[in-house]
């Protein structure tokens, strides 16, 4: 079975914070039978450029350093292949594209293939959804959406605010992804996708990988399990998103876990527990990775 994940801050917690004890290792990586890990780097919690440029340099050379190491690198999901770990690189707020579109190229070129608009600034692309619903990509942000779609990086609507959101279904010409995120229905936070959302976004093609975070996938103070992410799975597939629905942890960017899922490692507990809620083995290998494989065929 192919398993893809499509977010964890192992570089940004490597080459900026604090690297041990890392969710994300080689070993656990084979361990939970993962064939593509998504890596983002992490645009981090302090929005002054010349910082940003730097903490982007140490995570590309520490990604080097991981490549030196033996980790494999992907440039497309459709390299990844069952019993083997590859690696793939994304990033996570736009701000390092604000000098111009000539950025984004050189972001291609080291691998990216996967970018989110914001974090949780505002920047010169756009509005993340924690500071208001109703402000839409700035002009430069739809100039830099439709290059990114050239270059073939699926543009990553995590993070950012619904009127962004729509801008890029309505006003660009490839189907989006969210990498990380969750069902507002089963969870009002700013951070999920509503119901009318993920309609959407699967009518048009697009793509989800359900984030593990806790307080992300059930109100505070309540157990969350590994049958609390198959109830994300199965209200997103009520939605018409069978096909488009996939994994996107967040490992080594969250501060708790569900309940029997650590690490990488623990996938197949996942699996499990979506093969006990009565998931087909097609649907079981959609969900695990195929899907985010189609996903990116839309996209060409």
């Amino acid at each position: 079975m192919i398993l893809c994940d499509t977010h964890a801050d192992t570089l940004y917690r490597i080459a900026c914070d604090k690297p041990e004890n890392l969710d994300v290792t080689m070993k656990r990586l084979e361990e939970g039978g993962v064939s593509l890990q998504v890596l983002a780097m992490f645009v981090g919690e302090d929005d002054n450029p010349s910082h940003i440029e730097k903490r982007f340099e140490a995570m590309l050379a520490a990604y080097e350093t991981l490549k030196a190491q033996g980790w494999k690198q992907a440039f497309d999901p459709s390299e990844a292949e069952e019993g083997v770990v590859k690696t793939m690189l994304s990033i996570e707020g736009c701000e390092v594209f604000a000098p111009g579109l000539h950025t984004i190229s050189h972001y291609r070129e080291k691998g990216v293939r996967m970018a989110a608009v914001t974090w949780n600034y505002e920047n010169a692309l756009g509005i993340p959804a924690c500071v208001n619903e109703d402000q839409g990509l700035k002009p430069y942000g739809l100039e830099a959406v439709k290059e990114m779609q050239r270059l073939k990086i699926a543009v990553d609507l995590s993070h950012l605010n619904i009127a962004g959101f729509y801008d890029i279904l309505n006003k660009t010409f490839a189907p989006p992804l969210a990498s990380h995120s969750c069902c507002r229905k089963l969870r009002d936070h700013p951070r999920n996708l509503t119901d009318q959302q993920l309609k959407d976004l699967f009518k048009a093609g697009g793509y989800i990988g359900l984030n593990f975070y806790p307080a992300f996938l059930v109100e505070e103070c309540q157990p969350c399990t590994l049958n609390t992410l198959v109830d994300h799975i199965d209200h997103m597939h009520q939605l018409g998103g069978e096909g488009m629905v996939g994994f996107g942890s967040d490992f080594d960017g969250i501060s708790s876990k569900p309940e029997g899922l650590d690490n990488p490692a623990d996938f197949p507990k996942l699996i499990d527990a979506l093969r006990a809620r009565g998931y087909s083995q097609k649907h079981l290998e959609g969900i695990a990775g195929l899907s985010l494989l189609e996903y990116y065929e839309r996209i060409g």
